[in-house]
């Protein structure tokens, strides 16, 4: 592993990095007044993301076309931002009904870095490479690195291997003029400035993320048709609680009565597309399956 010098890291163009005078004194405010200051600082971040919503919309679409050609998305990070993104990849199963191989998470040190931190694992270039390798990355996927400051040396290199493979590659940082953000094809940054406890990127920097991670795969997934309306039609049944959504969902959209839905669900297992698509066009199973393949399970061509 090379480590670079904490010498030759100048901190003082990284904007988290600053002092925020306005929550200076949070140390010694009444818990309600630092209750406050976090969520006036937090209101920041919406309005940051907001200058990023063109390229945020870019990213959106490279990452359905990506779903449409065989690709898939790739969230690269260290700390905070790796855990981020391992926690938007492991949502899109069960929320959207696709494969746990469609959006996955990496996290400089390995999975054992999700709760423990390893000593330099950010810093180490080839550790990305080899875990880009390992899941075979390949030009038809997007790349997605996360960095606040946007100069985590796993990141960056991990960004610069994806380039070479001819991969579509993204940024996101909370900082500006980022150096991720001059490598990757397509740059999100929202500067939401200083943080509330100085450096801790874990709060603005982080909530930014969310934000924005958020929005690139709730956005790629209604591209694809995983959506109807507003609603999560490919929702997967696992629980009690999601089984009632998915009756809910049928019975919404096709104005068929408790009995009728129930009966039809049986028959689907619980699965949302199908069960519509019998109701609504009058067919079984077997037919509302092909009809939904056939369309490459895009319920509003199938309901046409």
């Amino acid at each position: 592993m090379k480590h670079q010098s904490y010498k030759k890291i100048d901190l003082s163009k990284i904007s988290t990095e600053d002092i925020n005078y306005q929550t200076q004194g949070i140390d010694a405010v009444s818990t309600l007044k630092l209750a406050e200051l976090i969520n006036q600082q937090d209101q920041q971040v919406a309005l940051a993301v907001k200058t990023q919503l063109k390229n945020i919309a870019q990213a959106i679409d490279a990452i359905a076309w990506a779903f449409e050609h065989q690709g898939r998305l790739i969230y690269i990070g260290a700390g905070t931002s790796g855990r981020l993104g391992i926690l938007d990849a492991s949502e899109m199963p069960p929320t959207y009904g696709v494969s746990d191989k469609l959006v996955i998470g990496l996290i400089a040190g390995g999975d054992i870095a999700i709760r423990k931190p390893i000593e330099g694992a950010e810093d180490d270039e080839q550790m990305v490479v080899n875990d880009l390798k390992y899941i075979k990355l390949n030009k038809n996927d997007v790349l997605v690195g996360i960095s606040a400051s946007g100069r985590t040396p796993y990141v960056v290199s991990g960004l610069k291997y994806a380039n070479k493979l001819g991969c579509k590659t993204i940024s996101i940082a909370t900082s500006n003029n980022s150096v991720i953000g001059k490598i990757a094809q397509i740059k999100i940054e929202a500067v939401t400035g200083p943080e509330t406890i100085v450096g801790s990127t874990r709060m603005k920097s982080g909530t930014a993320q969310k934000i924005i991670l958020n929005m690139l795969s709730t956005g790629a997934m209604v591209k694809i048709g995983k959506v109807y309306g507003n609603l999560m039609v490919d929702v997967q049944p696992t629980n009690l609680k999601l089984i009632a959504r998915a009756h809910n969902l049928v019975k919404k959209i096709t104005k068929a009565n408790d009995d009728e839905v129930a009966k039809v669900m049986i028959t689907t297992y619980n699965k949302v597309k199908p069960a519509i698509v019998m109701i609504k066009k009058h067919l079984t199973y077997s037919q509302a399956q092909k009809l939904l393949t056939k369309h490459h399970g895009l319920l509003k061509k199938c309901l046409k």
